[in-house]
């Protein structure tokens, strides 16, 4: 039996036409029948990096026996000129999540894959600790296992105050060895005790990996990269895949 941990992971690939972009990585979440791909938002516009994909290719499983068995899957980004994704801000400025409602009528018939629910999102602020292990599963580099197409898992620990807003912005801290491409992977925690007892996915989801944090300061011939990443709170998807969440606008 595959870890269902594995097949919450999505290896995303964005595209501009037919022109392939960049790599990236995802994962899949329920919440009242609704299934949505979430990622950074950063991975879907970017005009700094001057990133504009029209759509994006996803990795299913086809055969949960035969996991060397998948297919590619599109996802437009635009309908009628207006974006499909839907992505939040709060006082700090705009959250690096975003996410795509899937149509289930068009995903392949049979389909394999897990999805995190509300239940999987941390409840209790005191059952987090800094130090605490975690995992972050993903696509670094593109990485992955090409036989069976499944992600990798990169170990991590919280390095920062969790439920305090790292310097007023909606993310904390993890210590981990991160690549480009694990933009948009789900950060876990073991879930612990009775939590999730029933349910076959025994994950706490924490938070969203965004990028690499470090110092402008830091100078780069004699110091090294901090280590250090931004993973946004999880609980901003209960706010974008909210019923009343609205259209996306253009």
């Amino acid at each position: 039996m595959i870890e269902p941990l594995l097949l919450t992971a999505a290896r995303i690939s964005t595209f501009r036409g037919a022109r392939m972009l960049t790599n990236a990585s995802g994962f899949f979440f329920l919440r009242e029948k609704r299934l949505y791909l979430v990622t950074s938002r950063h991975v879907l516009i970017d005009a700094p990096s001057r990133h504009f994909p029209d759509r994006l290719e996803i990795e299913l499983h086809i055969d949960e026996g035969n996991l060397t068995r998948s297919i590619g899957f599109s996802v437009p980004l635009y309908r009628d000129s207006r974006r499909v994704w839907q992505q939040g801000e709060d006082s700090a400025g705009e959250i690096d999540v975003a996410v795509i409602e899937l149509d289930p009528s068009a995903l392949p018939d049979p389909v394999a894959l897990r999805a995190f629910t509300p239940e999987h999102l941390q409840d209790s602020l005191d059952d987090v600790e800094v130090g605490d292990l975690l995992l972050i599963v993903g696509f670094p580099l593109g990485f992955h296992d090409t036989l069976h197409h499944l992600p990798v898992v990169r170990q991590a620990i919280i390095a920062s105050s969790f439920g305090l807003r790292f310097q007023g912005q909606g993310f904390f801290l993890t210590d981990a060895r991160t690549h480009r491409g694990t933009s948009g992977a789900p950060v876990v925690a073991r879930a612990s005790g009775s939590d999730l007892h029933d349910n076959p996915l025994r994950w706490k989801l924490l938070g969203v990996h965004s990028a690499r944090m470090d110092m402008r300061s830091r100078d780069q011939q004699l110091d090294e990269s901090l280590g250090l990443n931004c993973a946004w709170y999880a609980d901003i998807l209960l706010t974008l895949t909210r019923m009343d969440a609205g259209a996306p606008t253009a």
